[in-house]
């Protein structure tokens, strides 16, 4: 039934532009991950809502959540990306170019969790859509580095509906851990939305 009501839902998603139509038809050759349009539309929102303008993503692949995250931002946007393939960071930076898109973009290449200390806060959201074993680390990371009203984002939670099975395998127990402790938090106010594969939605206290 869930995975129905996706594909009803993405049906109903008006055509995306010429570059980000590119973009998911490389992800379905490539059988590579990305938030789609169902979830981008959503970070499309949550940036003119809270009017952010520094935005951080940990790990963002071949910039598909990143480009949502500049149409909102436009000009004003500063765009902190990180992926450990250089080769997404030339892809990235292609398809930002050949859209026009207005945004500031700094692309690290590393480790997320290593790059995340290493920078300014605070972030007026931060996306988070690292390896599922690292997840539960991002949370005192985040807590440090966003604002007072800030969000912090994460995809997967749901995980293809396997955070439902008895013995889960060892990525799925670290999202189950993950989404308790962030639940629990007292720096966090969250909420979890069915949407695609599940995303988290935790604003800073």
């Amino acid at each position: 039934m869930f995975q129905r009501v996706h594909k009803y839902l993405e049906k109903m998603v008006p055509v995306r532009e010429p570059i980000l139509r590119e973009m998911e038809s490389y992800a379905r050759e490539k059988e590579f991950p990305i938030i789609g349009p169902l979830v981008g539309r959503f970070l499309y929102q949550m940036t003119i809502l809270t009017k952010a303008r520094r935005i951080l993503e940990l790990g963002s692949g071949f910039g598909y959540s990143a480009f949502w995250f500049s149409l909102a931002a436009r000009s004003k946007g500063e765009l902190t990306l990180t992926d450990t393939d250089r080769q997404n960071k030339a892809r990235a930076l292609d398809f930002f170019k050949r859209a026009g898109l207005q945004s500031h973009f700094h692309f690290r290449v590393g480790d997320a969790l290593k790059i995340i200390r290493t920078l300014d806060g605070p972030f007026d959201i931060i996306l988070n859509d690292i390896d599922k074993t690292d997840y539960p680390e991002t949370i005192d990371l985040a807590a440090a580095k966003l604002k007072k009203g800030g969000l912090f984002i994460s995809d997967n939670i749901i995980w293809s509906g396997k955070v439902l099975e008895k013995k889960p395998d060892a990525a799925t127990e670290r999202i189950i851990e993950f989404t308790e402790r962030l639940y629990k938090d007292s720096r966090f106010y969250t909420t979890v939305m069915p949407i695609r594969d599940g995303l988290s939605i935790s604003v800073r206290l």
